[in-house]
């Protein structure tokens, strides 16, 4: 997969959850994930289709989501509930936007499907493009983040 096609992602990833949450966000080395199993608690992934098929998904760690939730709504969040799967859909829903706006002013014209959550430890995420899944870490003071994308070419 071409650099091109990640670099939105994590662009739009550090711009929203800074806009959305006040939280700022730092990546890592991105890197190519050999398995299914998720690296968060909460992860949110939707389909993309168009020039290409693939889909992106983004998993928190249940305090970092919390974190990041808390500061959305201005107000103390204790437990995984569905204000939370909310929000991580919703995250899912802008990140993928702010990124396919950026990969079409770069020639790709792509469409997202509707979000989808899946909550609790261990869970996988099957992704539905044929090539290599990248994943992107992000550090932040609410916890790690990691962006999956994965797309036909």
């Amino acid at each position: 997969m071409k650099v091109e096609y990640i670099n939105p992602f994590l662009n739009a990833t550090v711009r929203v959850l800074k806009t959305m949450a006040s939280l700022e966000v730092s990546p890592a080395k991105p890197y190519i994930k050999k398995n299914s199993n998720a690296v968060g608690d909460v992860s949110g992934i939707i389909g993309v289709t168009g020039d290409t098929q693939g889909s992106l998904s983004i998993s928190f760690t249940a305090e970092c989501i919390k974190q990041i939730v808390s500061n959305m709504l201005g107000e103390k969040i204790n437990e995984i509930n569905d204000d939370v799967k909310d929000a991580v859909g919703e995250l899912t829903n802008i990140i993928s936007g702010d990124a396919r706006r950026e990969l079409y002013e770069k020639g790709l014209n792509l469409q997202g499907s509707i979000p989808t959550v899946v909550a609790g430890p261990g869970h996988e995420i099957r992704h539905i493009g044929k090539g290599p899944t990248i994943a992107i870490p992000f550090q932040s003071d609410a916890g790690p983040i990691t962006v999956e994308v994965c797309f036909n070419r």
